[in-house]
């Protein structure tokens, strides 16, 4: 009986966990060097008893009791002390999983630092210039949609759409019946929303006049539409619309001050690529 509880023992992989962790330990102290004494004290303060007690009654929309708090400062000691064990053992080097997870952790930070860049008035105000009525109070679009079906068979009809407009094709002709007019002249944002739903409105606002863009999504299906014209009744003032021009401009140049972020961070290593 002792014997097999001994081969059982012997098979067991926490114990092999712990004897390379020994092992380490025992080779630092023959070389003289310390155990990394500094590590091996874990501080749990009041702020840090404070964040386990506001993660939780985040979690379970109620503070906890006494022995909840002791239970979560337990957990952490046990997570700390394991992580920190794990770390000794270089059981974080070269593994995907926790190299994905530092990425994002990274990625978060630099995306942070981002979305708290503050754009100055010229470029607010050329922004607002490149498209003032998005931002005006009442503009109105002439536009012309053609409408191309339902389903991923709209994605096909609107590349053959473009292609008969292209060779000459009236582009009335070139999608399917629809019971609302092809055209329509001097309409404003909510007058399109109500005809055709809000993405399509939405669309509408940020198209560029004279192309063709699409699929668009409406309440009937996919379109391809055309803005021909926009009437500004009153230009807006950059001091009204800020908020949502500096939203708009966060918005859209998010992608390329994440590339520059980390084309800094990469100006800063030398890459050696070694090829076959």
């Amino acid at each position: 009986m002792i014997a097999t509880r001994l081969k059982t023992l012997i098979r067991e992989p926490l114990l092999h966990f712990l004897l390379a962790g020994f092992a380490i330990f025992l080779f630092s102290a023959w070389r003289g060097e310390p155990a990394d004494p500094a590590s091996r004290t874990i501080t749990v303060d009041a702020e840090h008893v404070s964040r386990l007690a506001a993660a939780f009654a985040q979690t379970w929309q109620r503070a906890p009791r006494p022995d909840e708090i002791d239970a979560l400062i337990r957990e952490y000691i046990k997570e700390e002390i394991y992580a920190r064990e794990a770390i000794r053992l270089g059981l974080d080097q070269d593994d995907p999983i926790i190299r994905r997870r530092l990425r994002q952790k990274m990625e978060f930070l630099s995306a942070s630092a981002v979305d708290t860049a503050q754009p100055d008035d010229a470029t607010l105000a050329a922004w607002l210039t490149r498209n003032p009525a998005k931002y005006a109070e009442g503009a109105q679009y002439s536009f012309d949609q053609i409408y191309l079906g339902e389903g991923n068979a709209s994605f096909i009809a609107a590349t053959i759409a473009r292609r008969e407009i292209a060779s000459g094709a009236a582009w009335a002709s070139a999608g399917k019946p629809l019971a609302v007019p092809a055209s329509s002249d001097f309409a404003t944002k909510d007058q399109i929303a109500r005809d055709f739903g809000d993405d399509f409105a939405t669309a509408i606002v940020g198209a560029k006049r004279g192309d063709w863009t699409g699929p668009v999504a409406s309440g009937f299906g996919q379109h391809l539409v055309r803005v021909r014209a926009i009437a500004i009744p009153d230009a807006p003032k950059l001091e009204n619309v800020r908020q949502a021009i500096e939203n708009d401009w966060r918005a859209a140049t998010r992608k390329a001050r994440e590339t520059g972020a980390y084309q800094a961070l990469l100006d800063g290593y030398s890459i050696r690529i070694a090829r076959q």
